[in-house]
């Protein structure tokens, strides 16, 4: 299910599940500002665990779930939307996540949500944005993780570009550095892949420019600290320290003997691949200096929470623009969404729809269940689901736009039931949430042309019943008839709407 709206904010968290670490951060929000009050971080390497048929092992995934238990020690008590858990590379490529992630939840008490790479690389340039000085330049800000590895070019707190790159420091050490032998030869192999990579991306950065670069994961912060170490920096990332280390690599050629001054003993298995993907970023990009910044995706993350507490949900924004790009009747989708919502709080209590999640998604899909007539009328339903559950939409979880994106496919029509199912539990309450948008749709088919009715709903488990004024629906036969075939399309999925 995707996370609650938070109810009380005095203490807020943020989990990252990272291919290479896991980190937790609690903090107090103060006056728009976040204040860090613990911060945890263990190497799981749970992309280390990912065979060729991308299922994770049951090691890495206990791995993964011992980190936790010491994590949940400390949210303990927390309410539900106070804890945001995201996911990031690894979790996108694992076929058995869904038992992964059951576990988690079990664990945490809080829902995970797996994020798409550019919803990743928001987040991370939102926690740099906000830890650096407010200034009027551009930014480039990169991030190395252990499966992939984000590009943002921003300015201020708005990013302009976000890109991922299926490139990290774990996935490239598994493929050309497993036995820890380091060789001029592997690490060419390895940094050619990511030029290869990187070309993809290269002209679209340079085009937009940038005034910094700025790095913010952990590979980045120990490449700067055994440059510094070696008198060639003070901290920041430089072209001649890169230079220096990729000899000095070379010259000790095992994992076993590297140890720079500043290097956690944990970060020597995957330092010679980051070594190799940063070199790769800098000839790519032409850099010459990349300075580090400790704010990355966990900051972000609980900035975002508390946007979307504040009333700043960037997802209102992000559906905002599907709909202009897509020329959606603003209209009818706020006629739409203002019914669904007023028959929401009717049945919300019967229905086991409490929690506010429900009716955000509700409302979301009020607006935006029209996108696909931008495309063809003929099924516009299914290419409005395509485009929702494919595009990145800034701020929603792959959860959150599956589910939007099935009931949108659901809003007209056939109900496909068995990809209800596929939500477990929240299948249910999926196709009552389809059936109040369904319903909004209906009554609303006029489009605003006539004055309507003031309706009473009243639910059961799998019942709808809806009252219209006496004799109204009589003289309004294109409705009558509307809600007479809408029955029947409900009877396939076991559901009974009476219209009285």
């Amino acid at each position: 299910m995707p996370p609650l709206k938070p109810t009380n904010l005095s203490l807020i968290a943020a989990i990252d599940l990272g291919s290479n670490s896991f980190h937790m951060v609690v903090a107090k929000p103060v006056q728009g500002e976040i204040r860090i009050l613990e911060r945890l971080g263990e190497k799981v390497q749970l992309a280390a665990g990912i065979d060729d048929q991308r299922q994770l092992s049951e090691e890495s995934m206990q791995r993964g779930l011992d980190c936790l238990k010491r994590f949940a020690q400390l949210i303990n008590g927390l309410p539900l939307g106070a804890v945001r858990i995201v996911g990031t590379n690894a979790l996108r490529e694992a076929r058995n996540r869904g038992e992964f992630i059951r576990r988690a939840e079990a664990l945490l008490g809080h829902p995970v949500e797996v994020i798409s790479g550019r919803e990743e690389a928001r987040l991370i340039y939102l926690g740099v944005s906000h830890t650096l000085a407010d200034t009027p330049g551009k930014r480039l800000v990169t991030d190395i993780g252990g499966g992939s590895t984000e590009f943002i070019i921003g300015q201020r707190f708005e990013p302009l570009i976000r890109e991922s790159l299926q490139m990290g420091c774990v996935s490239f050490t598994q493929r050309y550095f497993r036995d820890g032998k380091i060789t001029p030869a592997r690490y060419a192999q390895a940094y050619t892949a990511a030029r290869l990579e990187i070309m993809g991306i290269e002209n679209a950065l340079h085009r937009l420019g940038w005034d910094e670069a700025i790095g913010s994961s952990g590979t980045i912060r120990a490449i700067g600290a055994a440059i510094k170490a070696a008198g060639l920096g003070s901290g920041e990332v430089n072209a001649e320290g890169l230079a220096w280390l990729k000899r000095k690599v070379f010259k000790l050629g095992d994992i076993e003997k590297i140890d720079f001054d500043g290097l956690k003993p944990d970060r020597r298995a995957i330092f010679p691949a980051g070594l190799a993907i940063l070199e790769a970023i800098f000839d790519s990009l032409e850099l010459q200096r990349m300075d580090h910044c400790e704010g990355a995706l966990r900051e972000g993350v609980l900035y975002d929470l508390m946007g979307r507490h504040g009333h700043e949900d960037v997802r209102e924004r992000t559906l905002s623009s599907l709909m202009d790009r897509y020329h959606v009747d603003l209209g009818q989708a706020a006629r739409v969404e203002q019914k669904a919502l007023s028959a929401f709080d009717q049945v919300a209590d019967a229905w086991g729809l409490e929690d506010g999640v429900w009716r955000d998604l509700l409302g979301w899909a009020a607006k935006v269940h029209e996108v696909g007539l931008d495309i063809a009328h003929y099924h516009y339903h299914k290419h409005g689901a395509y485009l929702i559950e494919h595009s990145d939409l800034a701020g929603f979880s792959r959860e959150d736009q599956h589910m939007l994106a099935l009931l949108v496919r659901g809003h007209r029509r056939n109900i496909p039931r068995e990809r209800f199912a596929e939500f477990g539990e929240d299948g249910n309450k999926l196709i009552r949430l389809c059936v109040l948008l369904r319903f909004a749709i209906l009554f609303h088919h006029i489009r605003g042309t006539q004055e309507m009715p003031q309706v009473q709903l009243q639910a059961g488990k799998d019942t709808l019943d809806v009252a219209f004024p006496a004799g109204w629906l009589e003289n309004n036969p294109l409705t009558q008839a509307d809600f007479a075939l809408e029955a029947e399309w409900l009877t396939r999925v076991g559901f009974t709407l009476t219209v009285r």
